[in-house]
């Protein structure tokens, strides 16, 4: 016996519908990049064009031709002379008049024509062996022989780094109990029962001397400063031999403050 089968009417929503939305919007979507790709490529070349001066082509220089008859002819390979010696000019040097020199008391009768040449005591010191020309400017003659020595200045000594380590052959050194002897406890912190320890790094100089400190660990901040101001007050620091040589290190030093 035959069966009917009824089949179910084509759907409107769904995959359909998905598929109508994707080839819309694909087709709009194409238009949309092709109309920006065309503006893009506009905006450049419109740019390529103002940056080449508007396609106009630079002039090129004239090429002038020559014959091989109308060349130049070489150089000369004969010494150039110098120029003859210009003729010397006297030299005059600007400063005091006078002549400098070592006065010595003598009778007005003996005064010689030279003598009376030398410098007063105003112009002593910015006068020259030989004498100026009158012109006085105020400063030192223009013919006075210096001694041209170099000064020798000591370059200032670099600073080490807190953390740096340094190879020496003694370690910069000090008498502990000597400087926990001059630690003043802090009254607030006495007052509050604070106790700790406090380590001090400390930069002993060439001469022994503290430099600068830093505080490295603490158990309460109430016993920094007076850790510190006993480690810069102290003076009987050894400094650290580097080659022989004293050099300037930083060394750590642990402070107590304990409450009797």
């Amino acid at each position: 016996m035959p069966v009917t089968v009824i089949m179910p009417e084509r759907p409107t929503y769904g995959a359909v519908e998905v598929k109508e939305l994707i080839k819309k919007y694909t087709i709009r979507g194409f238009l949309y990049t092709v109309l920006i790709f065309a503006l893009a490529m506009g905006s450049y070349l419109a740019t390529v064009k103002i940056e080449s001066g508007g396609g106009r082509k630079l002039k090129m220089a004239p090429i002038q031709k020559i014959k091989l008859d109308q060349l130049p002819p070489p150089q000369s390979d004969a010494p150039v002379e110098a120029p003859p010696p210009q003729q010397m000019q006297e030299i005059v040097h600007h400063g005091p008049a006078s002549r400098a020199g070592t006065p010595v008391p003598v009778p007005d009768a003996e005064i010689t024509p030279d003598m009376q040449e030398f410098a007063a005591m105003d112009e002593m010191s910015r006068a020259s062996s030989e004498g100026g020309d009158g012109e006085d400017l105020g400063g030192f003659a223009e013919n006075i022989d210096f001694d041209a020595k170099a000064l020798e200045v000591e370059a200032p000594v670099e600073e080490p780094d807190p953390d740096d380590f340094i190879a020496v052959e003694e370690e910069a050194s000090l008498d502990l109990p000597s400087l926990q002897k001059i630690v003043k406890y802090p009254d607030l912190a006495r007052r509050a029962g604070v106790e700790g320890t406090v380590y001090v790094k400390v930069l002993i100089g060439k001469d022994g001397s503290p430099k600068k400190t830093i505080i490295e660990i603490s158990d309460n901040e109430l016993l920094n400063k007076a850790a510190q101001e006993a480690v810069m007050k102290y003076r009987g620091f050894t400094p650290g031999i580097q080659n022989g040589q004293p050099i300037q290190m930083w060394i750590s030093i642990p402070i107590e403050f304990r409450l009797n």
